[in-house]
């Protein structure tokens, strides 16, 4: 996934703001909380490598976080908080990227006050 894609994708989703910030990273918010941080950086065959972070349930978390390309997220995994960066090949295909992208944005907006939500127009059909 491009810089391109990504900003394109995570615009796509509801009441979301973006900000560039920590070194460089593409960092989206919903509500003010994060819910996505794309960075990247050289990989040894000179390309740029993107490594997208994204919140994730506690079952998925589990699920995810040995899989190869991806790893319990530097800083925020450590301090006990379910996310995951998809870092390296294999990793996830674009698509499922995205669907655990869009479920990141659902988790963190869910965590909003309901008032907060309503203002945002998120979760009116729960």
């Amino acid at each position: 996934m491009t810089y391109e894609q990504y900003n394109k994708f995570c615009g796509s989703l509801p009441a979301t703001t973006h900000v560039v910030q920590w070194g460089g990273s593409h960092v989206w918010k919903v509500g003010g909380k994060v819910f996505a941080i794309g960075g990247w950086d050289d990989a040894s065959s000179g390309k740029p490598r993107a490594a997208v972070t994204f919140k994730v349930s506690k079952i998925a978390f589990e699920m995810l976080k040995e899989e190869p390309g991806l790893r319990p997220a530097p800083y925020l995994a450590s301090r006990g908080m379910s996310w995951i960066q998809n870092y390296d090949k294999p990793g996830l295909s674009d698509r499922d990227l995205k669907a655990y992208i869009k479920e990141s944005h659902r988790i963190v907006s869910l965590g909003l006050s309901k008032k907060k939500q309503k203002e945002l127009g998120l979760n009116q059909d729960s």
